[in-house]
């Protein structure tokens, strides 16, 4: 069975994705900061995948949540960095310092910190693909994002310059899931959110995608396919 490290399971694209790897038959060790979603997802899943609570800004939380993760099921065949959070919409004068520190610290440091976890056992292994997941807004910008499209472009770069680092018969991928219908997108869209795709809906289009990269898609930025 093929093992897939999730962060920001607690909902919509993160959760999405966890079950639909589970009916695919993958394990699934997932991570988020919402203990009772992560209870009831646990629930759904059941006892062969490993759901744990894991603030991806504190170091001591990763590397406890990674330990467990390989002990579970193994270096992971997929590292999917999801976990991200978004500004409230103003302009960047406005944005606070507080505000702007958070989207660095979970769309960026968090990233770092999950891959200097997890990137060890992988390479180890020999195998492995990480796709950190980006935006449209990781390639375009929009008013009053400014701070989630910074950390966005930044995380371009810093996958762009991973792939270039790491040894034969592993990857690093961006990856643009597309504009799907979550929490984070009617924060900026409010109820026009709706007349795009649910998480559901998307993850039956983008896991069979994530399961086919390999290490022959090192360093390409991609996109979901049809979204």
């Amino acid at each position: 069975m093929k093992h897939v490290v999730i962060t920001g399971v607690s909902r919509g694209l993160g959760k999405a994705v966890a079950l639909r790897f589970s009916a695919d038959g993958w394990i699934v060790s997932g991570c988020g900061t919402d203990a009772a979603a992560l209870q009831s997802l646990t629930q759904e899943l059941g006892s062969t995948h490993l759901i744990q609570v894991c603030d991806v800004t504190d170091p001591s939380s990763v590397a406890a949540f990674a330990q467990n993760a390989c002990k579970h099921a193994g270096s992971p065949d997929l590292l999917l960095n999801n976990a991200a959070t978004i500004n409230p919409s103003k302009p960047l004068w406005e944005v606070t310092s507080e505000e702007f520190a958070k989207v660095i610290d979970v769309n960026i440091k968090g990233v770092h910190l999950i891959i200097r976890a997890f990137l060890p056992a992988m390479i180890k292994r020999g195998r492995g693909v990480v796709v950190n997941f980006s935006s449209g807004w990781g390639r375009s910008t929009a008013p009053e994002v400014a701070p989630y499209c910074a950390t966005k472009w930044g995380l371009e770069g810093l996958t762009s310059a991973l792939a270039q680092e790491l040894p034969p018969g592993l990857a690093a991928v961006a990856l643009n899931p597309g504009v799907i219908d979550t929490r984070m997108l009617r924060s900026c869209f409010g109820e026009h959110a709706a007349s795009y795709p649910s998480p559901t809906e998307w993850a039956k289009i983008a896991v069979p995608f994530l399961a086919s990269l390999s290490s022959k898609h090192n360093g390409m930025p991609l996109t979901v396919p049809g979204m």
